[in-house]
């Protein structure tokens, strides 16, 4: 209830009390204290269907504010200084549209370290066709990681990328993707590799930030907890149904 109407501890409490009155419950509801404190230690699951097929994963990462005023009182008053962000890193199913994986790193931790652990949260027996990621991800570390699961890599080679001496197989498929960019053309790789499948991902990254631009919490276990809450409650909603769109005429 927090997560999904954007409310405070207080604010919860109270409304869920209201909702037991009406319907005739008598159950107690933890007071804000509490529930503070199991915030920091809760195992959140969560759910996902799964697919008929291999798993196609679609990377990317967004920030969500932890401290600091929002935009408009920063433009128009100046704001305080100090302004914290926490990265949310997702890995989505592009078949089914739901949240497979959830990384909140620290501030000290880049964006390639962070796909070896979303990896980590799919199951080894699932099957990976391929991984799609932008070009903050074409380090060695994660085309071995990609490989090492058996997937393919989609990842836009960066625009002074140099080939690779080594003859393993991430290296050679890698080798492949920068002489196509360089001699071909980027646009034509990212057709033919359907690279344009990973905007879904961004379309997701909006929908995660419509349940609140930043969070409540100040303890980063917490913050945590909250982003893994709010992942779960989206994958409850996708699970409901997806609008499908045929062209008319």
């Amino acid at each position: 209830m927090k997560v999904l109407f954007d409310m405070p501890l207080r604010q919860t409490t109270g409304f869920v009390e209201s909702l037991f009155r009406l319907a005739e419950l008598d159950w107690k509801v933890p007071d804000f204290s509490t529930l503070c404190r199991r915030q920091k230690t809760l195992n959140v699951a969560i759910p996902y269907r799964g697919g008929s097929g291999p798993l196609h994963p679609l990377i990317d990462v967004t920030g969500i504010k932890a401290e600091g005023e929002g935009e408009w009182n920063a433009r128009k008053h100046g704001g305080p200084k100090k302004r914290l962000w926490r990265k949310l890193h997702l890995g989505m199913d592009e078949e089914t549209l739901e949240i497979r994986a959830v990384g909140v790193p620290t501030s000290n931790v880049g964006d390639a370290p962070m796909l070896h652990d979303l990896l980590e949260q799919i199951p080894p027996e699932q099957e990976i066709a391929a991984i799609t990621a932008d070009g903050a991800y074409d380090t060695r570390r994660c085309h071995n990681v990609i490989a090492a699961r058996g997937a393919a890599a989609i990842i836009p080679p960066r625009k002074n990328a140099q080939l690779w001496k080594p003859t393993t197989a991430d290296a050679i498929a890698r080798t492949e993707a920068v002489r196509a960019c360089k001699y071909l053309d980027r646009a034509l790789w990212r057709k033919l590799t359907g690279y344009h499948r990973r905007s879904r991902a961004e379309t997701k990254m909006n929908c995660v930030k419509l349940l609140g631009q930043g969070l409540m919490a100040r303890d980063f276990d917490r913050q945590v907890t909250a982003l893994q809450v709010r992942i779960a409650v989206l994958n409850r909603y996708t699970a409901l149904g997806i609008p499908i769109t045929d062209p008319a005429g």
